[in-house]
C-alpha cells in the first residue's frame, strides 16, 4: 500500500470485470472496501457501475464480454492484446491485490501470472468447474490465493480440491424485494384471476435471437389453449426490445403481450409461471419463488464443447441447489415449442404442483442471503493481512 497526502495508507486494487453481473458485484465490492480504505484506488477493466464508484477502467468492459466459442474466435486477437497490456501494467506497478470477477477464461490466466510474481489474487464467482471442464481445477489452484463463491456447494467442492475458498452468498438474494404475488400484480395492473406467463429469452443478443422464435411459438400455442392468457416480457435494452417486438408482434395480437423496460423482479413475482433462458434469471426467479420452465440454445460448436466436457445432469442453478430438482429444462434441440408448451401448461393448470414448486424454491432465499458485499470484502481484507 502507498501513503496518500494525509499519510493514510491507500489500498490499490487491480480488477477485471467482463459482464453486467460482474459490474454489479464489482460496484458493491468497491463501495464496501472504501469504508475500510477511504483512499482506495481501483483500476483495470470496470463497468459503468464500478466507474461510478470510482473505478478506473483502461478498456471498455464490453470488449471482453464474449458469449460462446464462436464469439471468442472473432475477437481472440484483441482480447489477448488487452490481457497482455493489463499483465504488463500490473507487473510493472503491482497492486496490493488483484480481484478477477467472473470471466474465468480471461482472468485465470492473468491471475496465474500475477500470483507467480508474488501478487495476491482473488477470483470472485466460481467458474462452473464442478459442472464441466473439471480439469481447470489444477489451473485454478495455481492461479488464485482465494476463491470467493456464491453458493455453498461450491465451497465444499473447493475445500475438497484444496483451494482456499470463502462462501459469501449471492448479492441477488441480498437485494431481493419481498413482495406478495398480489402486490406485484397491482403494480403491473394485472388482476388476481388472470393467467400470466413471464417470458425472459435472455440478456444477450445471441441468446434472444435463438430463443425468441421458440418462446413466441410457445406463446402462440398457449394463447390457443388458454383463453385470456397474458404474456409479460421484461426487457433490458432497446436492442433486445426490437428483436422481441419483431418476433412477438408478427405472431400474437397486441392485447396478449406486453414488453416492459426492466422491472423483471416484479414481473416474475406477479406471474403464475415463468419461461426463461437458463442463467442468472433462473436464480432470480427461484429466489422469488415463481415456478418456471427453463430453455437454452447455444451455437452448435459451443454446445458440442459443453456436451464433451459436461459432468452434471442439470443446467439451471435452482436444480443444482435443490435436491428435488423442481425446474424442467429443455436444452438445444429439445428447446422447442412442442416440448415447452405442455411443461408450461402443466404448471398453469396443476395448482397443487405449482404450489409444491413454489414452496421448494422459496427455501433458497435464506441460504443465499448473507450480505455478500461485506463477506467478500472481509475475505479480501483477511487475505491482505495474511
Amino acid at each position: 500500500m502507498q501513503a496518500d497526502s494525509a499519510g493514510e495508507k491507500a489500498l490499490r486494487v487491480g480488477i477485471v470485470a467482463g459482464e453486467t453481473s460482474g459490474d454489479i458485484l464489482g460496484a458493491g465490492l468497491i463501495r464496501e472496501l472504501r469504508k475500510h480504505y477511504p483512499s482506495l484506488v481501483v483500476e483495470g477493466i470496470c463497468g459503468p457501475l464500478m466507474i461510478a464508484e470510482g473505478g478506473i477502467s483502461h478498456v471498455e468492459m464490453n470488449t471482453i464480454s464474449i458469449m460462446g466459442l464462436d464469439g471468442l474466435f472473432g475477437n481472440i486477437v484483441k482480447i489477448l492484446r488487452i490481457r497482455r497490456n493489463l499483465e504488463k501494467l500490473f507487473l510493472e506497478s503491482p497492486p496490493d491485490i488483484f480481484v478477477g470477477i467472473d470471466v474465468p477464461d480471461f482472468n485465470l490466466t492473468l491471475e496465474k501470472k500475477l500470483k507467480k510474481a508474488g501478487i495476491k489474487t482473488i477470483h470472485y464467482v466460481s467458474p462452473t468447474v464442478w459442472a464441466w471442464r473439471g480439469y481447470r481445477i489444477h489451473k485454478i489452484r495455481r492461479a488464485v490465493s482465494r476463491m470467493l463463491v456464491l453458493f455453498p456447494f461450491e465451497a465444499s467442492y473447493y475445500h475438497h480440491h484444496n483451494v482456499p475458498v470463502s462462501f459469501v452468498g449471492h448479492p441477488i438474494a441480498d437485494d431481493m424485494t419481498v413482495m406478495s404475488m398480489s402486490e406485484a400484480r397491482k403494480c403491473l395492473n394485472i388482476s388476481d384471476h388472470e393467467r400470466v406467463v413471464a417470458i425472459l429469452p435472455g440478456s444477450r443478443k445471441s441468446e434472444v435471437s435463438r430463443l425468441a422464435p421458440v418462446f413466441t411459438e410457445t406463446a402462440v400455442r398457449l394463447h390457443k389453449q388458454f383463453e385470456g392468457i397474458r404474456f409479460v416480457i421484461p426487457c433490458a435494452s432497446q436492442q433486445l426490445r426490437t428483436i422481441i417486438e419483431s418476433s412477438f408482434g408478427s405472431c400474437l395480437p397486441p392485447s396478449t403481450y406486453e414488453i416492459v423496460d426492466g422491472n423483471a423482479q416484479t414481473i416474475l413475482r406477479g406471474a403464475n409461471v415463468a419461461l426463461l433462458a437458463s442463467g442468472t434469471a433462473a436464480l432470480e426467479c427461484a429466489l422469488l419463488g415463481t415456478p418456471m420452465v427453463v430453455a437454452y440454445r447455444l451455437s452448435t460448436l459451443s454446445y458440442l464443447m459443453v456436451k464433451t466436457f459436461s459432468q452434471v445432469k442439470y443446467y439451471s442453478m435452482p436444480n443444482h441447489l435443490l435436491s428435488d430438482a423442481p425446474v424442467e429444462e429443455f436444452i438445444q434441440n429439445r428447446a422447442n415449442a412442442e416440448n415447452i408448451t405442455p411443461a408450461v401448461a402443466k404448471l398453469l393448470t396443476n395448482t397443487e404442483l405449482n404450489q409444491q414448486v413454489r414452496v421448494s424454491l422459496e427455501s433458497l432465499l435464506p441460504s443465499l442471503k448473507r450480505n455478500a458485499n461485506k463477506r467478500a470484502t472481509d475475505a479480501i481484507i483477511t487475505e491482505l493481512q495474511r
